[in-house]
């Protein structure tokens, strides 16, 4: 029988308020969440209040466009994490049900669907204030990990995208996973994706003068992050698809599974692809 560590049954909900004869309870994942964006923010103002780290002795943006642009990005996250989840994971399910698509609090977010989000919001938020998009990926880019970092410790706190069976010694048993151990991959995550990957940026952007580069920072979180989930996919249980009549990508599924590839691994390699052409191109420039 391996040796298996508990898992600390945390309650997912923190605290629940009653407010006019009604409940509203306050979720580890959400805190995760708006904890996440508002340290980002934080991290990214301390950024622009050092012009010198920036081309040309100029930071990109003042303190008000920063506030404007968490914003943006709060509704790129969600907005990108749903829908992200609904056409990679689930597509056949939300077509057949289609009123359940912005039924958010029902669970299925999707980091790569976020990620677009995101982006797209960088760029029709640069466009409006006529700001420099790489120099602002940059900066959002340095600070990312840490939402990276809190989202994936609320993952594990409520008990889902657990790892494989494992017979490792730090193996857990997860609740409504079975009895059997598995690898605490939610954690894995949030040290590769999270805080490795935080220090490093940071350190290169605060200290190596990458910022200097427009492009560089962005880069390397994109092959940084996308080379850390591939690779933690290998001890992350695949995520549930979506087999059945109705699907539309019924047939690209079957052939990664076929292969051995995970959705996550397939959505990761584009990611990683984006991040050595950004390097290319910024080293041309």
């Amino acid at each position: 029988m391996p040796l298996v560590i508990p898992y600390p049954d945390i309650d997912p909900v923190l605290v629940t308020i009653e407010l006019f004869g009604l409940s509203l309870p306050i979720r580890w994942y959400a805190l995760a969440y708006l904890g996440g964006l508002l340290i980002g923010l934080a991290l990214f103002r301390r950024l622009i209040a050092r012009p010198s780290l920036w081309p040309g002795d100029v930071a990109p943006l003042n303190r008000e466009q920063a506030e404007s642009l968490l914003t943006w990005m709060v509704f790129g996250v969600i907005l990108g994490g749903r829908l992200g989840f609904v056409l990679f994971y689930q597509p056949g399910h939300y077509l057949a049900h289609p009123g359940e698509i912005l039924q958010v609090w029902s669970g299925g977010m999707s980091f790569h669907g976020g990620f677009l989000g995101v982006a797209t919001a960088l760029i029709l938020f640069c466009r409006l204030h006529q700001a420099p998009l790489l120099q602002i990926t940059d900066g959002v880019a340095a600070v990312a990990p840490v939402g990276l970092l809190l989202g994936r410790i609320a993952n594990f706190i409520n008990g889902e995208l657990w790892g494989r069976t494992t017979e490792a010694p730090w193996g857990m048993v997860f609740p409504g996973a079975g009895d059997i151990p598995r690898h605490p991959s939610q954690l894995y995550e949030a040290a590769l994706e999270g805080a490795l990957l935080f220090a490093l940026l940071w350190l290169l952007a605060t200290r190596r003068g990458w910022l200097k580069r427009p492009g560089l920072v962005t880069g390397l979180f994109f092959i940084g992050y996308g080379a850390a989930r591939a690779f933690v996919e290998l001890f992350r249980e695949p995520d549930a698809l979506f087999f059945g009549p109705g699907n539309p990508y019924g047939h690209a599924i079957r052939f990664t599974a076929e292969y051995g590839l995970t959705m996550g691994q397939v959505l990761s390699l584009p990611m990683i692809l984006i991040g050595f052409g950004l390097w290319a191109f910024t080293r041309r420039r």
